[in-house]
């Protein structure tokens, strides 16, 4: 596990709420020192914290441990998931065989 990779993450998502090191540290009842080792991989970080500053961020936990792919891919079900919202059930039975359809497909040709 690559904790400077995961406090990268939680910098760059704490950044981009517009939140202070001191704040989310503070929110999160770690030191202000503590969340810089964390966001710097100086330490390790208890579960407990970790769950509590991805729930701060509002971000998935694969979020903060794994790159591009999760974030990609949460993307992408979250976007599927707005346009299913909008859809009645009728719609949503003939997309739900559409889908059935292509991943056997993809699986028989992949």
């Amino acid at each position: 596990m690559d904790y400077y990779e995961i406090g990268q993450r939680i910098r760059k998502f704490r950044k981009a709420q517009g939140l202070s090191q001191e704040t989310l540290a503070e929110k999160a009842g770690v030191s202000t020192t503590h969340m810089s080792h964390i966001e710097t991989g100086n330490t390790k970080l208890s579960l407990s914290v970790f769950v509590t500053i991805a729930s701060i961020l509002q971000v998935r936990t694969d979020e903060l441990l794994y790159d591009n792919y999760a974030s990609e891919r949460t993307t992408a079900i979250d976007s599927i998931a707005q346009i299913l919202d909008s859809c009645s059930c009728i719609e949503l039975r003939i997309i739900e065989d559409i889908v059935k359809a292509a991943k056997s497909s993809l699986d028989k040709n992949l």
